[in-house]
């Protein structure tokens, strides 16, 4: 089924795109710096801002499962396993926010190149839902499937305008 560019359906889909663009770049942007953080920030004391953060918590309940959980998260955390979610937050974040600069400047490369990464992704977190079970990672799979059709759909309207020199929504 076509839907014209000029009705009320795909001009919601125009908003719904851009919306998920702005969106997934202020994400990319927040994981990018996260990432940058945990890359300068010592080991020690990303472990003592996890004590100071549940220490309150645990002086009011001592059994308190959050404050437990995230105090045994913290004394488990290897210096090397922060170094490794460093760059990985860093690349994975620059990656999309990237792809988000781009696809909003209508570079036309970069449609078919964001929905093959958005299936990357989709394909991680599908096999991550699989063996781990995280129902979050099943969300943000359905949610980057639902951004690949809006891609898609942009740019097949991209093509369009530029074949027909169509005006831009």
């Amino acid at each position: 089924m076509r839907i014209s560019p000029y009705s009320p359906l795909a001009k919601w889909l125009h908003w719904l795109f851009e919306a998920s663009l702005l969106l997934k770049g202020t994400f990319a942007a927040a994981e990018t710096l996260f990432g940058l953080g945990l890359l300068v920030t010592p080991h020690r004391l990303v472990l003592a801002f996890w004590a100071f953060a549940t220490h309150h918590n645990l002086t009011q309940d001592p059994n308190d499962a959050m404050a437990l959980w995230f105090r045994h998260l913290a004394i488990s955390f290897p210096g090397d396993l922060q170094q490794f979610y460093a760059l990985y937050l860093l690349g994975h974040g620059a990656l999309k926010f990237a792809m988000v600069i781009m696809l909003a400047r209508r570079v036309p490369w970069a449609y078919p190149a964001a929905m093959l990464v958005l299936a990357g992704f989709v394909l991680y977190q599908g096999t991550e839902f699989v063996t781990q079970g995280s129902f979050i990672l099943l969300t943000l799979a359905a949610l980057d499937a639902l951004m690949i059709l809006l891609v898609y759909r942009e740019w097949t309207i991209l093509k369009l305008q530029t074949a027909t020199l169509m005006p831009q929504p």
